[in-house]
C-alpha cells in the first residue's frame, strides 16, 4: 500500500496501545533518524539519544498530531529541534539543513513543531507554500551559483546551515573574512524573505525553517 496509507494506519495501531505497533515504527524510522542526528553531531552516543528524545517526543505531541501531515516529516521535524537542543548546548549554530533525506533519496523540508503563536494559527496551506517558496528560491540560487562558478558561497551556506558552524569556523575553513561569511549569509537570508513577500506569505519567517541570522 501507499507509504501515507500505511503510516496513517501505523499511527492508528499506536493510538490504540499496539506495542507491536510502536516497534514497528522505530523499525522503520531509527535508521534514518540516527543517520541524519549522527551526520551532524558526529557522535554516535549523544545521537542515540537524540533519536530516544525524538520518539519520546513524537508519543507525548501524538494527541495533537495531524495525520495530514507525513509521518516521516513529523519525525524529522522533532529530531531537527532536538538536535537544535544539542547545538546550542554545544556552543554551536543552532542552525540544521534545510532539506532532509526520505526513503527514496529526495528532498524533504523540516516543519518545525516549536511553533510561535501566530504559526499555529495558519493553515496547512499556508505551511505548505511557505515551504514551497524556501524550496524554489534555494534551488534558482544553487543553480546560479553552479553556474557561476561561485562555489565559495555555496560552501558557505553549507557550512552554516547544514553543520551549525559559528561565522568564525566556517571563515577560517574557508579562508575569508567573518564579514565575507555574513555577507553571504545577509544574502541568502534576504533573498528567501523577498520570495515570501513576492509570494504575498503572511508573517513569513525564515528562522522558523533553522535558517537564522545573526
Amino acid at each position: 500500500m501507499p507509504a501515507d496509507e500505511a503510516d496513517r494506519l501505523l499511527v492508528a495501531r499506536i493510538r490504540q496501545g499496539e506495542s507491536e505497533a510502536w516497534q514497528d515504527c522505530i523499525e522503520r524510522y531509527e535508521g534514518r533518524l540516527l543517520a541524519f542526528v549522527e551526520s551532524r553531531l558526529r557522535n554516535r552516543a549523544t545521537s542515540e539519544d537524540v533519536v530516544q528524545e525524538t520518539f519520546m517526543g513524537f508519543l507525548v505531541s501524538l494527541p495533537n498530531y495531524d495525520e495530514n501531515t507525513p509521518l516521516e516529516s513529523y519525525l524529522f521535524s522533532i529530531a531537527a529541534h532536538k538536535l537544535i537542543d544539542v547545538l546550542r548546548r554545544e556552543g554551536r549554530r543552532p542552525a540544521i539543513s534545510l532539506f532532509l533525506p526520505d526513503s527514496k533519496g529526495k528532498a524533504i523540508d523540516p516543519v518545525g513543531t516549536a511553533r510561535r503563536a501566530s504559526s499555529l494559527m495558519r493553515s496547512g496551506e499556508g505551511r505548505t507554500a511557505e515551504r514551497q517558496v524556501i524550496a524554489d528560491c534555494l534551488r534558482e540560487l544553487i543553480a546560479r551559483w553552479n553556474d557561476r562558478r561561485e562555489f565559495e558561497r555555496l560552501m558557505c551556506i553549507e557550512m552554516l546551515f547544514s553543520l551549525g558552524m559559528p561565522n568564525k569556523d566556517a571563515a577560517r575553513r574557508l579562508d575569508i573574512t567573518e564579514q565575507a561569511v555574513a555577507n553571504h549569509k545577509h544574502f541568502v537570508v534576504n533573498k528567501l524573505r523577498e520570495a515570501g513577500e513576492r509570494a504575498r506569505l503572511r508573517d513569513f519567517d525564515p528562522a522558523e525553517f533553522g535558517i537564522v541570522i545573526d
